[in-house]
């Protein structure tokens, strides 16, 4: 029936397997709960604790295989017609989540059901995330209606048939954060397979600090450029809108007078993003100054 995946890197997921556990277990279904520690090197024993429970195991890898490698390595591992993968720094939204995902564990499938935020968590260390969770990921009817439009592949809560995961695979060549969705996502509609988003949503609650938020934002539009200019996936453009802005930049010679102002407008953007009130039009600034930067670098490194 279904196998519940978990990568897991430094994190306590004893309560998001109790819970699911708790769920899975009143649904009287066939299931599984694994969680596989990416290298960990905090919480892996307090983690053992969830073999206690039944159907739930425990596996930990002696070094860090990266974020498409893990989800990979847990679908190998899985029993089960039908995987649900969540990342480990989540929980359920709803007593019923599991329950949700059973109706589309009939037939072929990928379903997602989306991110949201804890609205009560005003910290301004976390003001950044937080912002941008709730603009761009929080899942509302709104949002939902616009995804079948322009649908957008996310890994931190889906479910899938095994049988089409084994088909796509996550990228291992993407390495550190970003883009492996993106991919994985392209992948998907290459193979014409439809994505089904639904109301049912977990809570983000292992946030990042404005600056490690802001750290991971500059490694994410790297593997951005470097997909680009690979050329593996010709259809990322219609994935990215930062990367159609870098496009028309380019064509009209832009490029290199923004990567002059990353330099120029750095500090003054990083102050603004981990302010109390971040700016997302500044932190889209940000991003396409900072991939204006990595071509431009790229150019003269050619030369």
């Amino acid at each position: 029936m279904l196998s519940i995946l978990i990568p897991a890197y430094n994190y306590d997921i004893n309560r998001l397997v109790h819970d699911l556990h708790e769920q899975a277990s009143c649904l009287q279904i066939d299931f599984e709960i694994i969680v596989m520690e990416d290298g960990s090197e905090r919480f892996v024993d307090q983690n053992q604790k969830i073999t206690e429970n039944s159907f739930c195991k425990h596996i930990v890898l002696g070094k860090n295989i990266g974020r498409s490698a893990i989800r990979n390595k847990l679908a190998d591992e899985a029993q089960y017609d039908f995987l649900l993968f969540l990342d480990c720094d989540v929980l359920p939204n709803s007593s019923d989540f599991l329950y949700k995902y059973l109706s589309f564990c009939k037939e072929p499938c990928v379903v997602l059901g989306g991110r949201v935020y804890d609205l009560e968590n005003i910290d301004s260390q976390y003001s950044l995330i937080r912002k941008y969770g709730v603009a761009r990921e929080r899942n509302n009817l709104d949002n939902i209606k616009k995804k079948h439009i322009n649908p957008v592949f996310t890994s931190p809560n889906f479910c899938i048939q095994k049988s089409i995961f084994q088909k796509i695979r996550f990228d291992e060549s993407i390495v550190g954060y970003g883009h492996e969705d993106t991919v994985f996502g392209i992948k998907l509609i290459d193979l014409d397979i439809n994505l089904v988003f639904i109301d049912n949503p977990v809570v983000h609650i292992g946030l990042d600090r404005n600056i490690e938020f802001i750290e991971k934002t500059n490694t994410s539009v790297l593997n951005l450029y470097k997909l680009y200019v690979s050329g593996i996936y010709p259809s990322i453009t219609n994935n990215s809108k930062l990367l159609q802005y870098y496009c028309f930049a380019k064509r009209n010679h832009l490029a290199p007078l923004l990567a002059g102002n990353y330099k120029l407008l750095k500090n003054i953007l990083i102050k603004n993003l981990t302010s109390k009130s971040p700016s997302l039009f500044l932190y889209d600034i940000y991003k396409l100054l900072l991939l204006c930067k990595y071509s431009v670098d790229a150019d003269k490194l050619a030369d």
